[in-house]
C-alpha cells in the first residue's frame, strides 16, 4: 500500500474552506427544488452506548473482594479499584468477554491493555479492545475455533467472534519488543512480586503513560505503573521513556500521539512537544500502508479537524497533507463508534485540492454537488443549481466572484469538466512521478517516490464522481429517509458517501440560515 507524503505545497498558503454546521442544510436545497426528491438527512443520529448483554465470567465469585484502591508501594505503583473509577463488565463488548472467558476458564491470566482502559476511564467508546494473556500463542489458538496467529516480528492472535476480531497478545511474545534502542532497567525491583514484574515489563514497552494501564476485569483491578492515572487527571500525553528516545526507537509513536492528543483534547508535556518538532520529518522512513493507517484513524473517526491543527502546529501538516483544516463538518458526523469509510475523506481532500489550484464559480461547485448526490441527474441539478438564493461563502479563496454561467448546456460542460478534475487530482495521488516533483521542496525528507493513495483505494474513490457526466440523466432521485446510515457509510456504500460528501460540501460553499434556500419561482 503507498501514500502521499507531499502534494503541491503552494496548498498550505491557501486559507482553507472552513466547514459552518448550521440549522439549514443541504436537504432543504433538495426538499424545494424537485417534486422526485426525498427529503435527505438533516439531522445526526446521536451515538448510543448500547449495554451488552451478558456478563463476564465469574470466577472465584464466593471469595469477599478485596478492596485495593489506592494501595501504594514505595516505587509509587497503583492498584485501582475499577468500580471506584466507574468501569463496569457491561461496558466491555460482548466478542471481548468472550475471549477472555474462554482463556480465564483455562486457567489463564487475562488482562484488557492499552488505550481501551484508558477510555473506559474516560467514560469514552473505545475503537477496539486488546487483551494480554499469560498463554501462549499457539495455546491461544488451540482455545479457540477460528483462531490465527499473524504477524513475523511481533506476533499476536487474531481471535474471530462473530463478525468481530479481538486481537490476543502474549506476555511471552511481547517481551521480543525490548530490543529498542532504549534499555533502561528492567531488573526485578525489590519487594516486587513475580506477577508485578512481568505487568510493570510489559507497561514499560508501552508508547504514552496513558496507554500503560491495565485492567484485570476478574479482580476488578487497574494496574497503574507508568503513572498513567496522574497524566489522564492532569490531561497530559507523556512518553513512557523520555520522547526523543521513544520517538527514534518508533516514529509511528509521533503520529499516534497527535492522534491521541486530538481525540482526547489533551496536551503535550514539554519534552514531548519539542521531540515532535524535532524529529518530524522522521515519520516519512514509516512503512507507506502505517501513515495511511495512521491518517485514516485521525480523520475518520471524528477528530480530524483537531488532528490537522496538530499536525500543521508541529509540522507535519505539510509533510503529510499539504492543506490546511477542512473537516470539521465531516466531525460532526462522524466518531470513533461511527466512522466513515476512506473514500470520503479522500474525495474532500481531492474535491479541495483541484479548488485550490482552479478556483470555481459557486454555480459550478452547486451543480456538481447535486449532480454527485442524485448518482447523475445533471441537466436536473444544473436547473436546481440556477434557482439557490442562498448567499455562498464569499470569503473562500477557492471560489470566484458569481458570474453568469450561460446556457445550461455550458454550464454542464463546466461541471463535467470540475468532475474530470477531481478524478485527474485522485489519479495524481497515484503518480510516483508527479509527488516526486512535489517532494523535491522538501528537501530533508529522505524518500521522494511516496504516493498518496493505491490504485485499489482510487478506483473506489472515483466512483464517487463518475456519475458527473453526459449520457447518466436519469430522474433526479435523493437518498430516501433522513437519517445517516453510519453502517453503511462505514462499509464504503457509493450512496450514502456520496449523499454524506454533497451534504458536507453543499453547507460549507453555502452555509444554511434562516432565509428561503431556493427561488421558487418556474
Amino acid at each position: 500500500m503507498t501514500i502521499v507524503v507531499a502534494l503541491r505545497t503552494h496548498l498550505c498558503s491557501q486559507s482553507p474552506l472552513v466547514f459552518h454546521v448550521r440549522n439549514l442544510s443541504f436537504t432543504q436545497i433538495i426538499r424545494h427544488c424537485s417534486n422526485s426528491v426525498v427529503a435527505a438527512a438533516s439531522t445526526i443520529e446521536q451515538a448510543r452506548l448500547h449495554k451488552e448483554e451478558g456478563h463476564l465470567l465469574v470466577i472465584n465469585s464466593t471469595s469477599k473482594k478485596e478492596k485495593v484502591s489506592g494501595e501504594r508501594k514505595a516505587h509509587e505503583w497503583k492498584k485501582l479499584d475499577a468500580e471506584e473509577l466507574g468501569i463496569s463488565n457491561s461496558m466491555i463488548s460482548k466478542p471481548t468477554r468472550v475471549v477472555l472467558n474462554g482463556l480465564k476458564r483455562k486457567g489463564y491470566e487475562v488482562y484488557l491493555v492499552g488505550g481501551c482502559v484508558r477510555d473506559l476511564i474516560l467514560k469514552r467508546i473505545p475503537k477496539d479492545f486488546d487483551v494480554i494473556t499469560s498463554a501462549e500463542l499457539k495455546q491461544v489458538r488451540k482455545a479457540f475455533h477460528r483462531c490465527e496467529i499473524v504477524g513475523k516480528r511481533f506476533p499476536i492472535c487474531h481471535v474471530h467472534v462473530d463478525d468481530v476480531i479481538v486481537e490476543v497478545s502474549s506476555f511471552s511474545t511481547s517481551q521480543l519488543k525490548s530490543g529498542g534502542k532504549f534499555k533502561g532497567d528492567v531488573r526485578k525491583p525489590l519487594g516486587c512480586s513475580k506477577r508485578d514484574f512481568i505487568r510493570w515489563r510489559n507497561c514499560l514497552q508501552r508508547d504514552f503513560t496513558i496507554n500503560g494501564l491495565m485492567f484485570d476485569p476478574y479482580a476488578n483491578i487497574v494496574y497503574d505503573y507508568m503513572g498513567g492515572m496522574a497524566d489522564i487527571k492532569k490531561t497530559k500525553v507523556r512518553t513512557v521513556i523520555p520522547a526523543n528516545l521513544s520517538f527514534v526507537e518508533d516514529s509511528g509513536r509521533i503520529l499516534r500521539a497527535i492522534r491521541i492528543a486530538a481525540r482526547l483534547q489533551f496536551r503535550f508535556t514539554r519534552d514531548l512537544a519539542l521531540s515532535l518538532k524535532e524529529l518530524s520529518h522522521s515519520v516519512l522512513r514509516l512503512d507507506k500502508g502505517r501513515i495511511l493507517l495512521e491518517l485514516n484513524y485521525m480523520l475518520a473517526y471524528g477528530s480530524a479537524e483537531a488532528s490537522l491543527r496538530l499536525m500543521w502546529r508541529f509540522g507535519l501538516l505539510e509533510i503529510l497533507l499539504p492543506i490546511q483544516s477542512l473537516f470539521s463538518n465531516l466531525d460532526r458526523l462522524v466518531a470513533p463508534d461511527r466512522p466513515c469509510h476512506t473514500i470520503l475523506w479522500v474525495g474532500i481532500f481531492a474535491f479541495h485540492m483541484v479548488l485550490v489550484d482552479q478556483p470555481q464559480d459557486p454555480l459550478v461547485v452547486a451543480a456538481f454537488i447535486l449532480a454527485v448526490h442524485s448518482g447523475g441527474s445533471l441537466l436536473e441539478s444544473v436547473k436546481i443549481a440556477r434557482r439557490i438564493s442562498q448567499p455562498y461563502q464569499s470569503s473562500f479563496p477557492e471560489l470566484l466572484e458569481a458570474q453568469n454561467p450561460g446556457s445550461n448546456n455550458a454550464l454542464m460542460l463546466k461541471t463535467i469538466k470540475f468532475a474530470a478534475l477531481v478524478k485527474t487530482a485522485l489519479r495524481n495521488m497515484t503518480d510516483g512521478c508527479y509527488v516526486s516533483k512535489a517532494m523535491a521542496k522538501y528537501p530533508k525528507a529522505p524518500s521522494s517516490d511516496l504516493v498518496f493513495i493505491p490504485m485499489a483505494l482510487f478506483l473506489r474513490v472515483s466512483k464517487i464522481f463518475e456519475c458527473v457526466r453526459r449520457g447518466t440523466e436519469t430522474r433526479f432521485v435523493s437518498r430516501q429517509g433522513r437519517r445517516i446510515d453510519h453502517e453503511s457509510l462505514a462499509m464504503g456504500s457509493l450512496e450514502e458517501v456520496r449523499h454524506v460528501f454533497a451534504r458536507i460540501v453543499f453547507t460549507t460553499v453555502y452555509p444554511p440560515n434562516q432565509s428561503n434556500v431556493v427561488n421558487q419561482r418556474p
